[in-house]
């Protein structure tokens, strides 16, 4: 008996000792919580988030060491998203990472009687989501980086690929305020390029098939926005416009690996690892969110794909392939995952 009580004490030892600490912990180290608020599922927002992941990790906030992240998908509902910041709130996360416009909108919302910092990449125009102001400085706890699309260059793009063109489809949903910026800047720049733009709204997921069918009879192209639940759609977008061999002009390197024929835009992954630095600034107390403009990457980028350009039976420039940072030569719709 007397052994019994010895074990059982020294086992009573051992776990005082460990202090019931996730041993993926390491001692000794704060661990800090950060939600982490993704709107929708597809590649450019995934890699946004593995670059954010990366640039925290890089300046010493590691999963599992000193960092706790709970990652959350709205599954493009706006009612979830909000759901999912105010948990966070409730939680009382040490900061909130939202990734594309919706999710910086909610996370701003659930905030707004709150300390908790909100950091935000992949927002087009954090000015038309009241988040910024003119100067790019912060309305309130929040700042991050846009992902606001070069659209004269894509313009431009567009115009050397397809020298007879007359009017480019753009979809875009209502109620997403990135995507009504972006289409204001596609009007007023594309008559420089003589171009008509022709646009289709919808509200939800559903609209697309037949919104895509509409806009294909009246355009030469389409190009696509930064617009999440147009983006989420893409696969769809893309058959029924192969079917009628109109090209479509994404606005980054996933959606060209996917099918668009091109585009002159970013890289998601740098973007996220820019915005993943500017929160560790904040963790590390050296800047508040309320005192940081948010932050864009200036240079975009060119893609191609030659394999779609072969099967619509379009010659892509020279100059425009020399030019381009990557030309794939498949199509892995797979990448749309």
């Amino acid at each position: 008996m007397k052994k019994i009580l010895l074990v059982l004490s020294l086992l009573l030892l051992v776990g005082c000792a460990k202090g019931g600490k996730d041993e993926s912990v390491s001692s000794g180290e704060d661990v800090l919580k950060i939600g982490i608020l993704q709107f929708a599922q597809h590649p450019s927002l995934d890699n946004c988030r593995e670059g954010v992941i990366e640039g925290l990790k890089e300046d010493g906030f590691v999963e599992g060491k000193n960092l706790k992240i709970d990652y959350q998908n709205a599954q493009a509902d706006m009612g979830i998203s909000a759901q999912i910041a105010s948990s966070f709130v409730s939680n009382k996360v040490d900061m909130i990472i939202a990734i594309a416009t919706p999710a910086a909108m909610s996370a701003y919302n659930a905030t707004l009687n709150t300390d908790i910092p909100v950091v935000y990449t992949a927002l087009s125009d954090p000015v038309a989501a009241q988040v910024a102001d003119e100067n790019k400085n912060p309305v309130g706890n929040i700042t991050g980086t846009s992902d606001i699309l070069p659209v004269e260059e894509q313009l431009k793009m567009i115009r050397e690929i397809l020298p007879d063109a007359k009017n480019i489809g753009i979809l875009h949903t209502s109620s997403e305020a990135n995507s009504d910026s972006m289409l204001k800047i596609y009007k007023n720049l594309a008559g420089k390029y003589n171009f008509k733009i022709v646009d289709e709204a919808i509200n939800t997921t559903s609209d697309i098939p037949l919104a895509t069918d509409n806009i294909l009879s009246k355009v030469d192209a389409i190009t696509n926005l930064l617009d999440n639940t147009v983006v989420n759609s893409l696969p769809t977008i893309l058959d029924k416009a192969n079917e009628k061999k109109i090209p479509v002009f994404g606005s980054e390197i996933e959606q060209v690996k996917m099918g668009c024929l091109g585009s002159e835009g970013i890289e998601y992954i740098s973007l996220g690892n820019q915005t993943g630095k500017m929160a560790s600034k904040i963790l590390k107390g050296e800047k508040k969110a309320k005192e940081m403009p948010y932050e864009t990457i200036l240079e975009p980028n060119l893609y191609l794909n030659s394999k779609v350009a072969e099967n619509l039976g379009i010659k892509i420039p020279k100059d425009l392939v020399d030019r381009a940072v990557e030309n794939f030569s498949e199509i892995n719709l797979a990448e749309g995952k």
